[in-house]
């Protein structure tokens, strides 16, 4: 008796109805994002009830989890995933092909596919814009930016908005937050093809000069000990920051916590455009699963209209189903004003080029580039 209690305890025993079917679905997200996520859950448990969802939770080192499982062949049914790490478990062999489809956009099913297969059905993009303090372009008696605005006119602006209490831009040394400099040069850190890294072609060197330099030549983004242990959005909500380069998932915590009138704009205009990389979450479903079609029918009310509509209502993200990013449900009234900026940089914007092997090239960069931005 106290053999079966200790086995109980320990696995958290749970009563599941032997006739139903249990699909085990793994994601990570906070709880602001659960609390959206949950009622979902429960929705399609109660429009399909031959099945019971197993929900894994994982919100810290999820993909390292997801490796182990993977590893023990204990795999979820079920995964949540974006685009940097899709290409290890396709490359694999470890996930199903998935059937694409034209209601979302082309961009969020090409950052979700290997080798021209697809392997995850989008549930948002991720791109960036500038978030702009409208106020301290008004206390200076500067004009907003435009979405045709290039890379010197940001340079001058960033200049004048700098002073003794307000750095102009954010800074961090994350790639994704300098590829949009590097990008819309013409540059990158893997060529789109995957076969070569180019971050000491010149135009890579430009973006990356351009950016460094807006921290230690002009001063107008802060350093590492200035900013000491505030993040960027910290630094912008004390108004100590003009302008903040980032994605939607700020958008919430912007609305509810800023004390300033702010909007969004595109990235600037280098040589070759206003180019951000745009990278996309998903579920996919691994090819271990021993209940692919009841997994596909949780893919596919995850990913309706109606799933994704809640999932958007938060403002935490960009949704990849077009009729939902164009309905009010994401360009309602609330801030930011030009909502629409996060759906325009879709069509300009380019899927991050993601190799098997990108963590390490990336940590590789990160350690050489040190001496470069401090």
């Amino acid at each position: 008796m106290l053999l079966i209690f200790l086995t109980c305890f320990l696995s958290g025993c749970t009563k599941v109805d032997s006739t139903k079917t249990v699909i085990q679905f793994a994601s990570w997200g906070s709880k602001s994002e659960i609390d959206i996520l949950q009622p979902i859950l429960e929705d399609f448990e109660k429009d399909n009830p031959d099945i019971k969802i197993d929900f894994m939770h994982i919100p810290q080192n999820y993909f390292q989890k997801i490796h182990l499982l993977f590893a023990s062949n204990t795999a979820p049914d079920v995964i949540f995933v974006n685009n940097l790490y899709l290409p290890i478990y396709a490359n694999a062999g470890l996930l199903q092909e998935m059937s694409p489809d034209d209601v979302f956009y082309k961009q969020s099913l090409d950052a979700l596919s290997w080798k021209g297969k697809l392997y995850a059905i989008p549930r948002d993009v991720s791109n960036l814009v500038i978030y702009y303090n409208k106020d301290i372009f008004d206390q200076k008696h500067i004009p907003y930016p435009d979405a045709n605005w290039t890379m010197s006119e940001f340079l001058e602006i960033s200049k004048e908005l700098t002073d003794k209490k307000t750095f102009a831009i954010s800074f961090e040394e994350d790639p994704m937050f300098f590829l949009p400099y590097l990008m819309s040069e013409g540059g990158g850190i893997l060529s789109d093809d995957l076969s070569k890294e180019i971050i000491q072609t010149p135009e890579s060197q430009k973006g990356l000069n351009f950016y460094s330099d807006l921290r230690k030549k002009y001063h107008a983004a802060p350093l590492k000990s200035e900013s000491a242990s505030a993040t960027m959005a910290q630094m912008f909500l004390q108004e100590k920051l003009a302008m903040h380069l980032s994605g939607r998932w700020l958008t919430p915590k912007y609305r509810d916590e800023a004390k300033f009138n702010w909007d969004i704009v595109p990235f600037p205009k280098g040589d070759k455009g206003s180019i951000v990389p745009l990278d996309a979450s998903g579920w996919a479903i691994a090819k271990s699963t021993k209940h692919p079609k009841e997994a596909q029918r949780l893919v596919k009310y995850l990913s309706s209209k109606e799933s994704i509509e809640k999932f958007s209502e938060s403002g935490l993200i960009v949704p990849a189903r077009k009729d939902v990013a164009n309905s009010k449900y994401f360009l309602d009234n609330k801030a930011p004003k030009n909502a629409k900026v996060f759906l325009d940089v879709i069509e300009t914007s380019k899927p991050t080029p993601v190799s098997v092997n990108y963590k390490e090239i990336v940590d590789k960069l990160s350690k050489q580039l040190e001496y470069k931005f401090n």
